[in-house]
């Protein structure tokens, strides 16, 4: 293979390479082929090579980027980590929004803690007994950004039912006094100096959150890595913390290419996840507008059943998620940087 040239973007995005091998150069017809990298662990990387840089930018809060990659289509990367990629990210935004509104008898208003990106309330739209979805994001820039360049949610966010409101959703939610039929949290990583870990914890679930919901109400959330590597960085934790606030609680996973491992989702409520397999499909037919790509009752059930290593995993967990006592992503949610 040819020597790999470092090539940094100027706002301090993760560095691309350009590979000037011989084999690269014929494969690529001439061109030279440049890569996004992202450092997942200390001692792991993981590449996409790419077509071109659409967009980059920075916000108050995070960096923004938009790559077209030549395996994934277009992706978007804050903070130097990827959120969704055009190929799969259906995967991602199926598991988090329909088994809790499938779950539910008729759910009507939903909440989206983050979700800027548009798509978590194009799937929640998709349901035929929804009236109202809130999307409170804390970052105007990144909306805006998802808004001109993701198009595949163009019609969500033109939509009359959803109300965008940008705010810190912590202080959101407790400000509001009507009640939620489910609540969403469609958001980054928990990240060592960063705000989005307080969305994590049991004084945020049972003080703020958990008043929040109607009596019939489900919480879920995306729950980070689910791998037999990474699931006690922060799902376990997670789970267990959920599980000091609700009565019943679910966890499942499915694996996402794009993130390069199992994704984990939790969902939780006072009320049991009591309907059939049969009648899943049978609401999915009913309730949802259109297609799904990924998820059917199979497929749920899949992904409810985990293995031996994840299962005793989240059985043994005893770490409560707190403002004191919090667990973080490793190499996740701050641009890797050159000095």
């Amino acid at each position: 293979m040819g020597e790999a040239v470092e090539i940094m973007f100027g706002n301090g995005f993760p560095e691309i390479h350009k590979d000037t091998s011989p084999i690269q150069t014929l494969l690529s017809n001439q061109q030279d082929c440049h890569w996004y990298e992202e450092t997942i662990d200390d001692d792991l990387k993981w590449s996409f090579a790419l077509n071109s840089v659409l967009h980059t930018g920075t916000s108050e809060y995070q960096e923004i980027a938009l790559l077209d990659t030549k395996h994934f289509g277009k992706v978007l990367v804050i903070d130097g980590k990827m959120q969704s990629a055009e190929r799969d990210e259906f995967i991602y935004h199926e598991c988090l929004i329909h088994p809790a509104l499938l779950f539910h008898p008729n759910p009507k208003t939903v909440f989206i803690m983050g979700g800027g990106e548009g798509s978590a309330a194009r799937e929640i739209l998709k349901h035929k007994t929804i009236e109202k979805v809130v999307m409170c994001d804390i970052d105007q820039e990144v909306v805006d950004f998802c808004k001109r360049f993701l198009t595949v949610n163009s019609e969500a966010f033109c939509n009359k039912k959803l109300e965008l409101v940008i705010k810190d959703a912590k202080a959101e939610l407790e400000k509001r006094e009507e009640k939620f039929d489910i609540i969403v949290g469609d958001l980054a990583d928990p990240v060592e100096g960063g705000p989005c870990y307080q969305l994590y914890t049991k004084s945020f679930y049972q003080n703020i959150l958990k008043p929040k919901l109607t009596p019939n109400g489900i919480f879920v959330t995306q729950a980070g890595p689910a791998g037999i590597f990474t699931h006690k960085e922060v799902f376990t934790s997670i789970y267990n913390t959920m599980k000091q606030v609700f009565k019943h609680v679910k966890a499942y996973t499915a694996h996402v290419p794009s993130f390069a491992d199992t994704w984990g989702w939790v969902m939780a409520s006072d009320q049991e996840f009591e309907v059939e397999v049969n009648e899943i499909d049978k609401r999915i037919e009913e309730r949802v507008k259109g297609e799904l790509m990924y998820l059917n009752a199979p497929s749920f059930l899949s992904a409810a059943t985990l293995n031996k290593t994840i299962s005793l995993a989240l059985e043994k967990e005893t770490e409560v998620y707190s403002e004191e006592n919090a667990r973080f992503i490793h190499g996740h949610g701050v641009a890797y940087r050159h000095t």
